[in-house]
């Protein structure tokens, strides 16, 4: 850990890619592993276009479900290190980016302001029709589906499996991992593309890789450092 934690010290410029298992600790659940979700829900039911479509209602009291989880805990001590290093950065006038897989929010409930959600977030409605979006953060929504001003359906602000990810938001996480000079990888299964990709994007570019997880991931052997447990144990020990 040593040698990571120098590096850090050293950086001008950090980039930081989480997943599901930041998010775990505060005991949202996972998408994959043992007891992830799509071990119990197909996807291609849930979280696809073509499911919305044939089943709106289906689709939205799940998410509504997973809204009632998510309003009922608490950001970790991993989301809080995270936020706590973007303002150590920024008051030295150094670069700092979140890229996160997560639609959860907590990152922002922990204090984090520059987040790039390049799957969206699940407290976002947009609409079918006139693309509007807006932000309702209630545990539970008051009518589901939900309806737009302009009288059509609502759907989840996230992106779903076959739908492509938001461009400005991908181009500027791309640019933020090849362009740092660490890319701190955290909770992420790192098997879904593209973003799976930026791990070695920027290691191409000289960047130090850093992976935090609990399991080996296809990020580990290409990594400069990977650290073996807990965001919320190893990363407020690794900023000290």
């Amino acid at each position: 850990m040593d040698g990571a934690r120098d590096a850090l010290r050293r950086a001008s410029r950090i980039a930081v890619l989480t997943g599901a298992g930041i998010s775990a600790e505060s005991g949202i659940p996972t998408f994959r592993g043992p007891g992830g979700i799509w071990r119990t829900y197909k996807a291609e039911n849930l979280a696809t276009p073509e499911a919305f479509a044939r089943n709106p209602e289906l689709v939205w009291e799940w998410y509504d479900w997973r809204r009632s989880v998510i309003a009922g805990v608490e950001p970790n001590a991993g989301h809080k290190a995270l936020a706590e290093l973007e303002r150590k950065m920024e008051s030295k006038a150094r670069e700092f980016t979140l890229i996160t897989q997560n639609v959860d929010g907590l990152h922002t409930r922990a204090g984090s302001r520059k987040v790039l959600k390049v799957h969206g977030e699940i407290w976002t409605l947009r609409c079918t029709e006139c693309g509007r979006e807006r932000e309702d953060t209630s545990p539970r929504l008051k009518q589901v589906p939900p309806l737009c001003e302009c009288g059509a359906m609502e759907r989840p602000g996230v992106v779903w499996f076959g739908e492509g990810l938001p461009p400005k938001v991908w181009m500027c996480a791309q640019k933020a991992a090849i362009e740092s000079d660490i890319l701190l990888v955290v909770g992420t299964s790192a098997v879904v593309h593209p973003v799976a990709g930026l791990a070695a994007a920027a290691k191409s570019r000289g960047a130090v890789v850093v992976e935090v997880n609990v399991a080996e991931t296809p990020v580990t052997a290409g990594a400069d450092y990977s650290l073996r447990g807990p965001a919320g144990a190893l990363l407020p020990e690794l900023f000290a």
